[in-house]
């Protein structure tokens, strides 16, 4: 056991032995605000009330109620769920210890900062402290009216409360307040993303990892938020559109009626389109804003100067979106009869629908060389939904933030046992033979991930690739460079946009330019003559 001292009171952790070599200090459960409930619901976080005496910090605090796809037991969910994790190899290390603060993914939807995903036992032996976070989630975390009683961005500025927590308190746990690190995956990786272009943020971490995820990638800003809040209501009966009858509406609904929701957002909406509630541009209500404005013309003005960014994503990323679709088969079939199904989802939400025709003509010709779309396309459908979803996001914010800051863009393509998720996601069927590297794939080379039943041995070469990983990604937290020496035998140059540097990060590390070159560019083109705007 071991205490430690932080502004709200002393917390009482333990010393906990790990498997892969060494000790590390456990701290859980720990609260960075008060529980946003009652009158707190959906309004942004109130700081944490001290306690008296030694509080135990030796189990997860409950995790935001959701309905996790991957998981459908899981129980100590509440809205009273806004705690996070410290895990520290030293607590009086001199000089103190390079930070690692983990959001998760999960689509703004389901997920946690807890162990079953996201333990510390691999990136705790390259001695730095790891932090993980809950923040609410879906409508408790992202409903917005444009009113004053609810604005939007509650989970975001959830993410603002646990960083300025840490900023202020991570020293008691031998972490390094000068040099923290947030990394995030998938909606973690588009909540860091809008962290680096908010003001709230501004200060309180060095630098950023985002793993398939961008602050232009289409489903990290929610369009026409009222709308969407508004539709919700009419699908649970509620009809009236008065400010103030909606939020009590909404405030006093029982928490099981806002998750695991089901929206038509508009008639022609592509069945890939399953995130409903996310960041938005907030209203000036006199209160701190999360984030305003256009989010291209914040990447390319308001990005935090001096933050160095690491981004890339996985060789499959569009596996995944045949999961989320709830029918593999329905989506082939729209792909088949639809010609606008391959319109980017950018254009198909600002352009009219003659350009949508257009854009789509021109991607299914790259993709399909003016054949029809079957069975045997299935390889060139998911190349086309990775790169709606994720990959042309991901690229056009690497090379707007090339311009200002230091970048290193990677591809990931590991392959081994620990390719699990595209299994998690019900498509495991497709990726028999095919050795796939899933949507967040990337995460088993950075956490135990306790479902996978196998555990890794040091001499194996798996675990070699996992330390290679964790080595890369921690390289970067403590200096700025993931290829800081010639210990990986590679040198991963930074990436801009005229070069396009990057690191092919499989089984072996190989330093190429401009990933996907063809494909990317294809895209430019489109986006180029039809919206401007995201193309760079």
């Amino acid at each position: 056991m071991v205490q430690v001292k932080v502004s709200e009171g002393v917390l009482e952790g333990e010393l906990v032995e790990n498997e892969y070599g060494g000790t590390f200090y456990s701290f859980k459960g720990i609260p960075f605000a008060q529980p946003p409930t009652g009158d707190l619901r959906f309004k942004a976080p109130q700081p944490p009330k001290p306690w008296q005496g030694v509080r135990s910090a030796k189990e997860f605090g409950p995790i935001c109620y959701q309905f996790s796809y991957t998981n459908h037991t899981l129980d100590n969910m509440s809205e009273d769920c806004l705690y996070l994790n410290v895990y520290s190899p030293d607590i009086k290390p001199t000089p103190p210890i390079p930070v690692m603060v983990w959001i998760h993914g999960g689509g703004f939807i389901w997920g946690s900062g807890n162990d079953d995903l996201y333990g510390p036992e691999y990136l705790i032996t390259h001695d730095v402290v790891l932090v993980t976070l809950n923040y609410r989630l879906e409508a408790l975390g992202f409903l917005c009216l444009d009113t004053p009683d609810i604005p939007g961005n509650a989970g975001v500025k959830d993410q603002v409360a646990a960083l300025r927590w840490i900023k202020k308190n991570i020293s008691n746990f031998g972490g390094d307040s000068e040099n923290i690190t947030i990394f995030g995956e998938s909606a973690g990786a588009g909540s860091v993303a809008c962290h680096l272009i908010s003001p709230m943020s501004r200060g309180l971490f060095k630098r950023v990892i985002c793993q398939s995820g961008a602050a232009t990638c289409f489903w990290s800003r929610a369009f026409e938020p009222r709308e969407r809040a508004l539709l919700l209501a009419r699908q649970l009966g509620f009809l009236s559109e008065d400010d103030q009858e909606l939020y009590h509406f909404f405030k006093t609904l029982p928490v099981e009626s806002l998750v695991n929701l089901k929206l038509q957002i508009t008639m022609s909406q592509k069945s890939h389109d399953r995130i409903y509630f996310t960041v938005v541009d907030e209203k000036d209500f006199g209160n701190e804003r999360f984030f305003f404005g256009d989010i291209v013309d914040a990447v390319k003005t308001g990005t935090h100067k001096g933050v160095d960014i690491m981004t890339g994503y996985t060789q499959h990323e569009g596996l995944m979106a045949l999961a989320i679709s709830d029918a593999e088969e329905e989506i082939i079939t729209s792909a088949k009869c639809y010609r606008d199904f391959f319109t980017p989802k950018h254009i198909q939400t600002h352009c009219p629908m003659i350009d949508h025709f257009k854009a789509a003509r021109l991607i299914r010709k790259f993709y399909f060389k003016g054949e029809d779309m079957t069975a045997d396309h299935l390889d060139q459908l998911i190349k086309f939904l990775g790169t709606d979803m994720f990959a042309h996001g991901v690229m056009l914010t690497a090379k707007l933030n090339s311009k200002s800051n230091t970048v290193y863009f990677y591809k990931f393509s590991c392959t081994s046992e620990r390719n699990c998720f595209s299994s998690f996601f019900g498509v495991g069927h497709l990726n028999k033979e095919k050795s796939m590297v899933c949507h967040a794939d990337d995460l088993a080379y950075l956490f135990p991930i306790k479902v996978l039943s196998e555990k890794v041995h040091k001499n194996s070469k798996t675990f070699k690739l996992i330390n290679r990983v964790t080595t890369l990604w921690t390289n970067f937290a403590k200096y700025g460079n993931p290829t800081p020496d010639n210990s990986l035998e590679v040198k991963w140059n930074p990436f801009t946009a005229e070069e396009q540097d990057y690191l092919e990060i499989g089984n072996e590390l190989k330093p190429g330019k401009s990933p996907d070159k063809e494909e990317m560019e294809c895209w430019n083109d489109v986006f180029r003559e039809i919206l401007p705007k995201f193309c760079a």
